[in-house]
């Protein structure tokens, strides 16, 4: 079907590599259990975005650039492993802050989070800009690039005449798990809010652990090599 050989075993291998935890479907669940769905969409919208563009990509070959070349990679991934830590650091002042000024500091942990993204000492989605932050987040990651076109390139029967019509088939699959699993993601993150805003301490460490999570995602980032 349209090129595609296998198509069980992508699907299979496809919702394995979804439900592994990455820094933008952390950014997610922070989003919703900050801002609500409706912001935490906006934020879907640039994961989806980003995912887009890096398959196109892959598909053009600029994966194979950046395999090729180590300068270039090198350049890439040290961009996006200091934007996770810009982010990271964003997160666990706004921790920091809400454990130390008492139970009326949940926006304070918005407060860092906005300046991360925005306006320095702006607060708010417009601030915070989730869609851009989240298409940034996509975009920086190099081993995401060269991820796609090592996994797409497995199911793409070379015989076919159109092989872009197999990987538009195949990222519309990607797309669409992706979406589902950060619907999931969005709704179960709006169910905790309230019980996080509730509970100081508990809203204070959840954003420490995604901001040290963010922190270990830029040191594989920065570790990692081309091959």
């Amino acid at each position: 079907m349209l090129g595609i050989t296998d198509l069980s075993t992508y699907l299979a291998g496809l919702a394995l590599i979804i439900l592994l935890p990455g820094p933008n479907s952390l950014y997610v669940v922070s989003v919703a259990a900050r801002r609500g769905p409706r912001v935490a969409y906006q934020a879907a919208a640039g994961v989806v975005c980003g995912d887009a563009v890096l398959m196109a990509l892959s598909a053009g070959g600029v994966a194979s650039l950046l395999h090729a070349s180590p300068l270039v990679f090198t350049v890439v991934k040290f961009v996006g492993a200091g934007y996770l830590t810009w982010l990271a650091v964003g997160m666990l002042r706004g921790a920091r802050a809400l454990w130390r000024r008492g139970p009326g500091a949940v926006r304070a942990v918005d407060a860092d989070a906005g300046e991360a993204g925005g306006t320095s000492g702006a607060t708010g989605t417009k601030a915070e800009r989730p869609y851009r932050r989240a298409l940034v987040i996509s975009l920086l990651n190099p081993k995401a690039i060269l991820f796609f076109i090592s996994f797409f390139v497995q199911f793409v029967d070379p015989e076919y005449a159109h092989p872009a019509l197999s990987f538009v088939a195949l990222g519309a699959w990607a797309q669409l798990f992706s979406i589902t699993y950060l619907s999931v993601l969005i709704f179960g993150g709006t169910y905790l809010a309230a019980t996080f805003r509730r509970r100081r301490r508990l809203t204070a460490g959840l954003s420490a652990g995604a901001g040290a999570a963010f922190l270990g995602f830029a040191a594989k980032l920065s570790l990692s090599s081309a091959g």
